[in-house]
This record gives C-alpha cells, sequence and structure tokens, in this order.
C-alpha cells in the first residue's frame, strides 16, 4: 500500500485467516471522503457491456469505479470499504464477481460485502461496486 494513503487495514488473529479481505480499515484525521456510488458495467454510451458474463461485467465495472475515484482525485488504494452486488442467487456467479474484482483490488484487499442480490437498477446488468475512500486531508 503506498505510504501517503490515508487507509490503514486491520488485520485481527482472533478471526478467520482465510477471508480475501482485511476486517476492518482505519482513517485516521484528517482526511477527505469520497463516497462512490454503484459503479455499473455501463459504457460510455451507457448500454451494458457484455451481457450474460459476470466476469466481464465486472471488468467494466472496476474500470469505471477506477475513472470515478480519479476524478475525485482518489485511486483504488485509497479504498476503505467496498460493496459488491452480484444479480444471482447462485454462488459461482458471485464467485466469478469476486475473482474479477480481487485482480483489480490486488494485495489492498480492503473490508467488502459481497451480496447475491435478485435485481440490479440497469437492463441486463448482473454487477455493481459501491466504494468509500479517503485521501489525506
Amino acid at each position: 500500500m503506498p505510504t501517503n494513503s490515508a487507509v490503514r487495514l486491520i488485520r485481527n488473529d482472533r478471526l478467520a485467516k482465510t477471508v480475501e479481505y482485511a476486517y476492518a480499515a482505519v482513517a485516521d484525521a484528517p482526511v477527505r471522503s469520497i463516497w462512490v456510488a454503484g459503479a455499473c458495467p455501463l459504457d460510455l454510451d451507457g448500454n451494458t457491456v457484455a451481457v450474460g458474463d459476470y466476469a466481464g461485467q465486472t471488468h467494466q465495472v472496476m474500470r469505471n469505479l477506477v475513472t470515478a475515484l480519479e476524478g475525485a482525485g482518489a485511486s483504488l488504494t485509497d479504498v476503505a470499504k467496498t460493496t459488491v452486488y452480484v444479480a444471482s442467487s447462485n454462488q459461482a456467479d458471485l464467485v466469478a464477481a469476486w475473482e474479477v474484482y480481487r485482480e483489480y483490488m490486488g494485495e489492498h484487499d480492503v473490508p467488502s460485502t459481497l451480496l447475491g442480490v435478485a435485481v440490479l437498477g440497469y437492463h441486463d446488468q448482473l454487477v455493481e461496486v459501491e466504494a468509500v475512500a479517503v485521501i489525506p486531508g
């Protein structure tokens, strides 16, 4: 993690070590907080990409998340918490999205919630990721 990040990830030896995320994140003041709307699998024209493809949509979602963060002066390493929504009740679909999400997050394994939901807002949308980031204030 870059030394200029305001986010410090917390591990805990009394909780399972097999999870792919930190259990908590701390941001000491002063910081600038950034709440990112759910990143969706939309192209510049507002069309849903990779229809029917959980991994393909997650790639677009993560690219859009990176772009949204950049617009606020942040990057993925400034993220303190995410929520990953997958429109499926099939655990394999959630895992497909999670694996792509983890590719982008790399070693910055922030606290995250992975949810299977019934439906998402855009036509043919299967994946959405929302994030909270902080940067040094």
